[in-house]
């Protein structure tokens, strides 16, 4: 089995705005499930998740616009990356898919258009499960003093176009490689050959990735500042799992969390930032228990 598929899915495009068609890893049947992945990766981190699922659910796995498969636009506006025209991707890709309502869950930057999409779509999203990450909002409010280093990443591609691009081609092995290696407890979640994918397929989306990330910098704050204030808040039943970064930030996870989420089941992992390939089992069984409620 060739380590770029998920056994037992068929591969698709499927084209979800102008000139902006996803790639998609599509399996099983049974309710609908959506897993989006996260940097520096593709859907491929989902392989052990979405087999399992696969069980009694319907389960498809993109790669986000910018990222592996999927087309990457030109930044040619601040939206075209914002985490709300990649969550309308996702809610068109689902309904093409024949799926109108659906669970959803998103890890690091799809955690992110996961919560976009179930902000702006509530219809479409029945349940949302978000793996280590805050709301765009909380996580620059987090990041302060010294401790923030930890994000010098979100910075760097928060500058304006040209600069950070250049840097990351520049020395992109060795800028993706050290999020592969700081941020997994496990190396043996990512074994060589995927590794290597994930490497490859980010070597070649720099300018998207940036893009991305400079939307979270700019036009995703606009939309969540907005939120906040007119009180907005996350319409269906929610689970967050999370390492326990709240102690070396100083902020309290659960309770972010909680002022978006009314209906919240906040979790603590001990497993790395790569919990979908660290323990799969885990993270399989906590989505099916939110599906199934």
């Amino acid at each position: 089995m060739s380590p770029l598929s998920i056994p037992g899915f068929t591969e698709q495009r499927v084209t979800v705005d102008d000139g902006v068609a996803l790639h998609a890893a599509v399996g099983g049947s049974g309710s609908p499930v959506v897993l989006l992945h996260g940097f520096p990766q593709t859907r491929l981190m989902w392989r052990h998740v979405a087999a399992d699922l696969t069980a009694d659910h319907t389960v498809i796995c993109p790669d986000l616009r910018g990222y592996g498969a999927s087309d990457k636009p030109a930044e040619t506006g601040a939206d075209v990356y914002s985490k709300r025209t990649m969550g309308r991707d996702v809610v068109r890709l689902a309904a093409e898919l024949g799926h109108d309502r659906f669970t959803l869950a998103g890890h690091d930057r799809g955690a992110l258009v996961a919560f976009r999409t179930a902000m702006d779509h509530p219809q479409a999203v029945a349940r949302a499960l978000f793996l280590d990450v805050l709301p765009t909002l909380d996580m620059w409010d987090a990041l302060r003093g010294v401790s923030g280093a930890v994000g010098f990443h979100l910075y760097l591609m928060a500058q304006a176009p040209g600069l950070p691009e250049e840097m990351i081609r520049g020395a992109a092995d060795s800028f993706f490689s050290y999020f592969l290696d700081a941020w997994t407890n496990d190396p043996a979640a990512l074994p060589a050959d995927v590794r290597r994918h994930y490497l490859d397929a980010s070597a070649a989306a720099v300018d998207s990735i940036v893009a991305d990330y400079r939307a979270s910098a700019g036009i995703d704050v606009e939309h969540d500042t907005v939120d906040r204030a007119n009180g907005d808040q996350l319409a269906m039943p929610v689970t967050v799992l999370q390492q326990d970064w709240g102690a070396a930030l100083g902020y309290h996870a659960e309770g972010l969390w909680s002022a978006w989420a009314p209906d919240l089941r906040h979790r603590t992992v001990s497993c790395g930032h790569f919990m979908a390939e660290e323990d799969p089992k885990l993270i399989a069984a906590e989505i099916r228990a939110l599906a199934d409620r």
